[in-house]
């Protein structure tokens, strides 16, 4: 039996090291996710204490399903900030995906 991989010590910009660990941890247990990136106002310094968590999840044969699934798994966490999950696969709009490579920040990889 293979247990999740520990996060690596990345903090979130305007959350605890504590609360950051725990997000990332639950993300972790998920066996098809490779990598996590901030992006949007956390990743650019330009948050607030309630601004939303905008993560980018690396994880091709993930399906639409499962994000759903493990966004309601963050929100069991009952955190006081919003979780923005998005699969990097399935984002059309390139904007977007420019942004995320521009400013994106990987908080946890899996190690190969």
């Amino acid at each position: 039996m293979t247990s999740a991989p520990e996060p690596p010590a990345a903090v979130i910009p305007g959350i605890s090291a504590v609360n950051s660990q725990t997000i990332l941890a639950r993300l972790a247990q998920h066996p098809d996710l490779d990598a996590v990136v901030l992006y949007g106002s956390r990743a650019l310094g330009r948050h607030r204490p309630g601004s939303d968590i905008d993560l980018c999840l690396q994880a091709p044969s993930m399906t639409l399903g499962q994000l759903l699934k493990l966004g309601a798994a963050l929100d069991d966490l009952l955190l006081p900030w919003p979780i923005d999950l998005q699969l990097r696969h399935v984002i059309q709009h390139q904007p977007l995906l420019d942004h995320i490579d521009r400013v994106g920040l990987r908080l946890w990889c899996r190690p190969d």
